[in-house]
Parts: structure tokens; C-alpha cells; sequence
């Protein structure tokens, strides 16, 4: 039996003395969709670098396919929710693409023929290999994160992490990319921070309420309450009398 893609196990983390965590129980199987939610500071973010490993637990234990999340970082992509690079920066679509496959020694520049047959796959799979060669400023905010996707999913991940995918685009757009996305999942694992679960509940399978603690709640119990509750306040996220399978519950 294959260990779950994400496993955290009472696990808790602080910045300081500052409690940001607390007794997290969390379970991801393979090809599950989760979206988590809740209000700003939260933890959102906090998990998705705990699964990453740039930050480690306080107490308890974070597992990614089984192992230490450092060791299967490589089996992950991630898109942050700032990207790093200046969007004024010179360098084109392909430049972009290609720094997904930075990593193990790599230096910059120093790509192979399958570094690039990798940044065209992924581009054509985002529907944005056609801009290819132009400048990423030039592009518009769709396309950026379009291409920010393709950078994360270059080197061919099991399991994808994004941070906010959405922010800054329209409706339209939006929902271009989460259908993307719920066509990458049928390959893929996804988890994703959000803050529109009305308009996330429709694609993804689990949503998760993070607010120093987490609740997870298969998306067939999501209600219109719910929703109501998340726009009309920005602590109450999602009900939580509702708890959901016992493997996806926090202990």
C-alpha cells in the first residue's frame, strides 16, 4: 500500500513565540484535490512550506510520500503566491519555464535538449507555448500565471502546491485555470491556498479550514451556509460541526 502524498501528525509551529500551528492532523492521498482556506495568518502558507520543507515543525511529524519532506522535494512543484522574479525582469517565457528545472548541481544556462523538451511540454499543457520566445513583462496577468503553472510543473511533479494561483485575475481567467487544473489532477496531486471556496468547491474534493488548527471537510458537505459564512466573516471559514472521514479529521 503506498504511503499518503501528505501526512502531518500533531503537528504544531510558531514564528517566535508567536503560535501559528496547533495539533494539525492532516491527510492528502494520491490524486485528492485539496483547497485550503481560511482567514490571513492563519497557516495557510505555514503548511505548504512545512511540506516543502523550508520550515520544520515545532512538534510533531510532516511526511511526503512516506519520507522527510526535504527528501521529496523533488517529487514536488510549487508556485508561491509572490514569485520571486520581477516581472520588468528581461528574460522571455522560455527563460521562465526553464528555472523549474534548476536543481541538482544545475547551474544557470547550463540546460540540456530534455531541460527544453520539458519547458515545451509544460508550456503547450498550459495552453501558452505560443509565447514562447516573448518577454515575460509582456504578457498579461492570465498568461503570467500561466506560465508561473508551466515553471512549477517542468519537472514533471507528483504532487503540486499552489499558493493563491488565481490572485489577480478575472473571473474569466479563473475559471480557464482551474479547469487546467482539474485536468492536471487526474495525473497529479493538487493543493492549493485560496480564498474563494464558492468558486473553488466546484473542482476540488477536500477543502480544508485553516485557522491554527485544521478542520477538513469533503467538498459534498460544503453548503451555501458555509459559503455565506466565509464572505460574511473571515474567521468563521467553514462550519465545523460537520467533520469529515476519520483519515482526513484533526485528532
Amino acid at each position: 500500500m503506498k504511503p499518503p502524498v501528505i501526512k502531518f501528525e500533531n503537528v504544531s509551529f510558531s514564528y517566535d513565540s508567536i503560535n501559528v500551528l496547533e495539533d494539525v492532523n492532516l491527510t492528502v492521498e494520491e490524486r485528492d484535490f485539496l483547497s485550503l482556506v481560511g482567514p490571513n495568518g492563519g497557516g495557510k502558507t505555514t503548511i505548504l512550506k512545512l511540506v516543502l520543507g523550508l520550515l520544520k515543525p515545532v512538534n510533531g511529524t510532516v511526511r511526503v510520500f512516506g519520507e522527510s519532506p526535504v527528501k521529496a522535494r523533488s517529487r514536488i512543484g510549487y508556485m508561491p503566491q509572490y514569485s520571486s522574479l520581477d516581472p520588468l525582469f528581461p528574460v522571455t517565457v522560455m527563460d521562465v519555464v526553464l528555472m523549474g528545472r534548476l536543481g541538482n548541481g544545475k547551474l544557470l544556462g547550463a540546460y540540456k535538449g530534455a531541460d527544453k523538451k520539458a519547458a515545451a511540454k509544460a508550456l503547450q499543457e498550459l495552453e501558452v507555448y505560443e509565447v514562447r520566445n516573448r518577454p515575460f513583462s509582456a504578457l498579461s496577468g492570465g498568461q503570467r500565471q500561466r506560465v508561473l503553472i508551466a515553471r512549477a510543473l517542468v519537472s514533471d511533479p507528483e504532487l503540486l502546491l499552489l499558493d493563491e494561483p488565481t490572485a489577480s485575475v478575472d473571473a474569466v481567467v479563473e475559471n480557464e485555470l482551474f479547469d487546467l487544473l482539474n485536468q492536471l489532477n487526474k495525473k497529479i496531486t493538487i493543493a492549493l491556498v485560496t480564498h474563494d471556496l464558492g468558486f473553488v468547491s466546484s473542482y476540488v474534493n477536500l477543502v480544508a479550514c485553516v485557522s491554527r488548527r485544521v478542520v477538513v471537510h469533503p467538498t459534498s458537505e460544503i453548503t451555501g451556509e458555509m459559503i455565506n459564512e466565509i464572505y460574511g466573516c473571515d474567521v468563521r471559514m467553514v462550519r465545523h460541526d460537520t467533520i469529515a472521514p476519520e483519515r482526513h479529521t484533526n485528532g
